[in-house]
């Protein structure tokens, strides 16, 4: 291997460190909910929530589904369970924990706990992050919710 080929590997290898440390940083502050951290690691903040449709796009509107969601969801929180290197993206793997404490998307809040398990897309342009696509199915979430006597499974 000639020193040219040592150095993309190596530059492909830093990428990557910086790419995960981002992320990293970016899901532990979501989980303290600290919102001016998180909205930080984005070059320009932007959500896709695959299941509900929903794109919130632009610092404001990155703002109010924290608000939104954290309103509904106090204690929300993730935990990593894996993470993988794409050309342009960071995948991870994790749960999604919380209570419904207040209304979401019209539903009264239930006391009840959730459980799911999602994948987000972390999009990059270089060290830029420009994207968090979300994939989870909205029915297991929904039943835990509303389940009559709170013993849905979880997963």
């Amino acid at each position: 291997m000639d020193d040219s080929e040592s150095g993309a590997a190596g530059s492909s290898a830093s990428l990557r460190d910086v790419r995960e440390r981002l992320v990293r940083r970016h899901m532990e502050s979501e989980n303290v909910h600290d919102f001016d951290t998180t909205i930080g690691t984005f070059d320009h903040p932007r959500y896709e929530l695959i299941a509900t449709d929903r794109v919130h796009d632009g610092e404001p509107a990155v703002r109010e589904y924290f608000r939104e969601t954290r309103a509904a969801f106090p204690d929300q929180r993730n935990e990593l369970i894996s993470l993988r290197h794409a050309d342009d993206a960071v995948i991870v793997e994790f749960f999604l924990l919380g209570t419904h404490r207040g209304v979401l998307m019209g539903i009264e809040p239930t006391g009840r706990a959730f459980r799911c398990r999602m994948t987000a897309f972390f999009l990059f342009e270089g060290e830029r992050l420009v994207c968090e696509r979300v994939y989870f199915d909205s029915a297991t979430i929904l039943r835990q919710l509303t389940a009559p006597d709170g013993s849905a499974e979880t997963g």
